[in-house]
């Protein structure tokens, strides 16, 4: 044949597949994702990504029911003090090696003992790991954990091949190997992440993209123009000053969901000499700020009212969330007595560090000239997200607006936050009522129990104040018209099974 010949046959080739699947899917995410190790991140984003590429012991329904998926099924002991679970007998390691209760106990051995892990405190209750069978494992508890089968649901329950969690150590992240419907091909800091599909899962068919490449792209504005112009497929968290333009174009179709976190500010109250100043020794200070915002303006000038003002850590939807403590009206003048009592009449300044993406920057501009009014005069620092994570940790801050993407069980929204030992308690609050209180909640099964000890330890938090919280948002996607099977979850996952894209 002919090079001619060959054109024209590819020519027509290419005619006759329009209509066909897309091999890659492209999603733009509003920031990098940090490490990729689940023991050791902590991103939002880095769980898009894990959804691919790392299977967990079990999953969520949309309507936040646990599900199998690399845990076939379970059962806890009379005493609650012993799970038990069976699990996949054709689930395999990226690198080939099999997945089996020795690997999943070499995975809740790294999460409880790895230094630089953050899944130490979710898995506290777990005091010993029984390998009863190739495929069956049991958990000894200290004792009863209501939120354990929601922790195992996250990164606490993904499944890393221990043979190349073991060769690489603290940088197994630069190469992740795990057991998803998708391998890691690539990364490229602040450009890409790119997974490739794993030919030997388990549920192969299932999945119909070839490679699945993710990109950072802070600003909102420039993720809607990438999906118009057709250089991404699907964005996450579409601005909702964005939504009517983006419902307003044919070629775009939008998702929504319901969220399970909240976002705020976090102020250091303890974390190193950064904790040690008039914001992390004062609550009267922090209470000024709240009483400070107007958190249904914000919602307005900020969301379009597409988001709801927020004081807990559970949304007003959530059965968790505490009427005792309705969402404060803003008084300016009450702000200023607190400061004036606190020794600060004249006012005082507070260093606020915020993502380097479009709608912290606003958020944090509009908090910045509420705050004014009282005399708090707010400096806003803008980092990129994994950089003011890292700074955090670190203690290397005054403030912080961040948020939480929220999980099933609302232990996972206030634990680990607020408990002395919690594996992202940032600002380092310390109270041992509190610790007694959450962890009294951890371990009954009582509904009421946990309700009651949820609502006496916002009490004190609702006083002492080292999270702020502001406002529960809307997960919003949009996607390109030609993408189906894509289902909305409260948990901002996206899950790509069952998802296709006609081309042409």
């Amino acid at each position: 044949m002919t090079l001619t010949k060959m054109t024209l046959a590819a020519a027509l080739l290419g005619a006759t597949t329009l209509g066909a699947q897309a091999a890659d899917l492209r999603i733009a995410l509003q920031s990098d994702a940090d490490v990729l190790d689940p023991d050791q991140s902590r991103t939002f984003v880095g769980r898009i990504v894990y959804t691919s590429l790392c299977d967990k012991l079990v999953d969520i329904t949309p309507d936040l029911e646990i599900i199998p998926q690399l845990a076939t099924e379970w059962s806890f002991s009379e005493d609650g003090k012993q799970l038990t679970m069976k699990l996949r007998d054709d689930a395999v390691f990226h690198d080939g090696t099999p997945f089996n209760a020795e690997a999943v106990a070499a995975n809740i051995d790294r999460s409880q003992n790895l230094e630089t892990s953050r899944r130490k405190s979710e898995l506290s209750s777990i005091t010993g790991v029984e390998v009863l069978g190739n495929h069956e494992i049991r958990f000894d508890l200290a004792d009863a954990d209501a939120t354990l089968m929601a922790q195992l649901a996250d990164r606490a329950g993904m499944m890393v091949s221990p043979t190349a969690a073991e060769a690489a150590g603290d940088d197994f992240g630069l190469a992740p190997v795990c057991s998803g419907p998708y391998q890691f091909k690539e990364r490229v800091a602040q450009d890409r992440i790119v997974l490739e599909k794993f030919a030997d899962y388990y549920n192969a068919d299932g999945y119909h993209f070839d490679t699945v490449t993710y990109l950072p792209i802070p600003d909102t504005t420039v993720r809607l123009a990438n999906l118009q112009s057709g250089d991404v497929d699907m964005i996450e968290r579409l601005a909702a000053t964005d939504l009517a333009q983006a419902e307003a174009d044919d070629g775009i179709q939008v998702e929504s969901a319901v969220s399970l976190g909240y976002q705020g500010i976090t102020i250091n109250v303890a974390n190193g000499d950064k904790g040690d100043n008039p914001w992390g020794n004062d609550k009267r200070l922090r209470q000024a700020l709240s009483y400070a915002v107007d958190r249904e303006a914000i919602n307005q000038v900020v969301f379009n009212g597409a988001f709801a003002a927020g004081n807990q850590p559970f949304p007003p939807n959530s059965p968790w969330y505490s009427t005792d403590f309705a969402v404060p009206e803003r008084d300016v003048e009450k702000a200023k007595a607190l400061l004036a009592e606190a020794g600060f009449a004249d006012g005082i300044d507070l260093e606020v560090q915020v993502p380097n993406t479009t709608i912290p920057l606003q958020l944090m501009q509009v908090v910045q000239s509420m705050a004014a009014e009282a005399g708090i005069n707010i400096s806003i620092t803008s980092k990129e997200f994994a950089t003011l994570l890292a700074d955090q940790s670190a203690g290397d801050y005054q403030a912080s607006q961040i948020g939480w993407s929220g999980r099933v069980d609302p232990d996972g929204n206030i634990h680990q936050f607020m408990t002395t030992e919690g594996g992202i308690n940032d600002s380092k609050y310390s109270n041992p009522e509190v610790d007694e209180l959450l962890d009294k909640a951890r371990k009954s099964t009582d509904q009421d129990t946990r309700r009651e000890s949820y609502t006496a330890a916002r009490a004190i938090l609702n006083d002492e104040m080292p999270i702020v919280y502001l406002y529960h948002e809307t997960w919003i996607w949009a996607l390109d018209s030609g993408i189906t099977g894509f289902t909305p979850y409260p948990d901002g996952m996206i899950r790509l099974e069952g998802m296709k894209k006609e081309e042409g």
